[in-house]
């Protein structure tokens, strides 16, 4: 399972730079990836999200992340936005999302909490008191409030 937290802006923009020289279906072909329907649009291209992410992948990580290692298209899509890039979602996956919040109930509201301050007690922190210093050497006195030093 890939995980996809140390790819960076950069390692997406060299994806899209061999994507660039290689032409999207040689890249696709080379890297073992189906058409997708994910899309990221940068200077005016469009890119296959899932395999631009793959490949970033293999730059920050030095290991391919394959197509059956996507939980569909709104994974990549979702980071490739988190990494400042314009995505396209498909629109299934959108409505995914969305359908189980529509199916919900309102959530009740919840009734007031007793005030937590009424049960617990808090103990007044002392103030601190700067250390003795002895007048002599200025050191800090100990305990018994006679330098060491002097005497």
């Amino acid at each position: 399972m890939a995980t996809f937290s140390s790819v960076t802006r950069q390692h997406v923009l060299a994806a899209l730079a061999e994507h660039d020289a290689r032409g999207a279906e040689e890249f696709l072909d080379l890297y073992g990836f189906e058409p997708g329907v994910g899309t990221l649009t940068h200077e005016g291209r469009t890119y296959d999200a899932r395999a631009v992410l793959g490949v970033a992948h293999k730059f920050a990580t030095g290991r391919l992340a394959r197509q059956d290692e996507f939980h569909g298209d709104l994974q990549a899509t979702g980071l490739l936005s988190k990494r400042g890039f314009e995505v396209t979602e498909p629109a299934s996956a959108r409505r995914a999302v969305a359908a189980p919040s529509a199916t919900r109930a309102p959530r009740a509201p919840r009734a007031p909490r007793a005030s937590a301050a009424k049960t617990t007690t808090r103990t007044p922190s002392r103030e601190e008191r700067p250390p003795a210093i002895c007048p002599t050497c200025f050191t800090v006195l100990p305990a018994t409030g006679v330098c060491d030093a002097c005497g």
